[in-house]
């Protein structure tokens, strides 16, 4: 089956996914923070239950404990849970869909994590599947609610509506241009933060950043979505603009078919240096300088990263042994070479 990542999507020159989040919590369940081991298993088993007929979806169970923490670490690393909830702890587990744009953390900061993914920008997808999954819940079960606050979470900044709404943007001429910071600063004035590819605190690897909504309280979800596409959209424009001059450069273009020739033939391959190259050669193909698969890219941005990686070819390769593997795949998948 395809992923998510496999797919051509809308704007995805620019802006390779967007991801839809609810944070959900049980009325009649403590906080997970609150809950011992046996509890936190009867949530999960309460809400796997009550998702076991999701109409066109298949959702596999997975208790956390289950996995090593290299196959945790690859979900991280796939954006389908967050770097703390693959910190073995008991009683978590995860609802995943085989295509991967669907995984529900059970018992992470909240009972529950809804969270959508859809390849270039689709809030509007991203919003209905994940409502949906929501009022299927909600049928079922008894949120914690408040009529004058909204949806209640440990963390007060989800209060309200309990929704993040993200679009994932390689944005490499403003962030070689050093206009991340202004760009960082006007859209916090508009409700929004920018950060690096995993959130709060990590960098932007292969210059992909990370444009989310802040606001939850006083603010529909509907006008939080509205609001994330229509800056969304000015921020594309204006990397389209600075790339468009930036491509004009003699250096650029000659750091762009350099990252060509280098992923085309190495021989050994880091998860760092391939997103650099990654950046560079996906630059050269949206302007037309060079050929290259910008969908391939993206899967191989998907599964080519450490954990990922020895997860699918044994945990115990040494780091030389993953970076051949890596380069390898890089030089078949993407330009068809051995």
């Amino acid at each position: 089956m395809n992923k998510w990542y496999n797919l051509k999507s809308e704007h995805d020159d620019i802006i390779l996914s967007t991801r839809v989040r609810f944070a959900r919590n049980l009325a009649d369940f403590p906080f997970p923070c609150r809950l011992d081991d046996e509890g936190k298993q009867t949530v999960c088993r309460t809400v796997r239950d009550a998702l076991s007929d999701v109409s066109g979806i298949k959702l596999h169970y997975i208790e956390m404990d289950n996995l090593s923490r290299k196959q945790a670490v690859a979900l991280a690393e796939r954006h389908l849970i967050s770097p703390e909830f693959a910190i073995p702890q008991k009683g978590r587990a995860l609802l995943l869909s085989e295509d991967e744009s669907v995984s529900i953390m059970l018992c992470e900061e909240d009972h529950i994590r809804i969270q959508v993914i859809k390849g270039g920008l689709d809030t509007e997808g991203a919003f209905e599947l994940a409502n949906r999954i929501d009022d299927l819940l909600d049928s079922k079960l008894r949120y914690a609610f408040d009529e004058r606050i909204g949806y209640l979470t440990q963390c007060p900044t989800n209060l309200g509506t309990g929704m993040r709404a993200s679009v994932m943007m390689h944005l490499p001429a403003l962030s070689k241009c050093s206009q991340i910071s202004k760009l960082a600063s006007t859209v916090g004035k508009l409700g929004l933060t920018i950060r690096g590819s995993y959130g709060e605190g990590t960098n932007a690897k292969g210059d992909i950043f990370q444009l989310s909504n802040q606001l939850t309280l006083g603010i529909s979800e509907r006008s939080a979505l509205d609001n994330l596409k229509a800056i969304t959209m000015q921020i594309a424009t204006q990397e389209r603009s600075a790339g468009e001059e930036f491509v004009k450069n003699v250096n650029i273009l000659d750091r762009i078919t350099r990252a060509y020739g280098i992923l085309s033939s190495a021989r050994l391959l880091s998860t760092d240096e391939m997103l650099d190259l990654f950046s560079w050669v996906r630059l050269g193909a949206v302007y037309g300088i060079i050929e290259a698969d910008t969908v391939k890219i993206n899967e191989l941005t998907e599964t080519m990263q450490a954990a990922t990686l020895a997860s699918a070819h044994g945990e115990n390769l040494s780091e030389d042994e993953r970076d051949e593997i890596r380069a390898k795949t890089v030089r078949k998948e993407l330009f068809g070479k051995q």
